[in-house]
């Protein structure tokens, strides 16, 4: 099995929500290791982080974090350590277009 280390996703703009961050490839498992979310904003904003089994629409059960606040001009790093299959996702949503949403792990294959 081979382990590649990378920037596994980036979102500038997850307004829409339920916007794909990460979606593990076919014959891969993945290891998410941190989320970085930045607000650009000048005013504070929230977000929201799911993980998916598969590719379907985000259940209440799916979240990691829901309606989360950051503060204007912010970041935050969440340091998770998340195991993810083949086919899993990694969702985000945030209030406005300037929160950003950074992805890094490992993949697996």
């Amino acid at each position: 099995m081979a382990n590649v280390y990378k920037i596994l996703g980036q979102v500038a703009d997850a307004s829409a929500n339920d916007v794909e961050l990460y979606l593990v490839p076919a014959s891969t498992e993945a290891i998410v290791s941190t989320i970085i979310v930045t607000n650009r904003a000048t005013a504070a904003k929230t977000f929201r982080i799911a993980t998916k089994t598969d590719n379907s629409a985000v259940a209440d059960t799916d979240y990691v974090a829901y309606d989360t606040s950051i503060a204007a001009n912010d970041t935050i790093t969440l340091t998770l350590g998340i195991t993810l299959e083949s086919g899993a996702e990694i969702s985000v949503g945030a209030s406005d277009a300037n929160v950003t949403f950074q992805a890094y792990g490992t993949e697996i294959t």
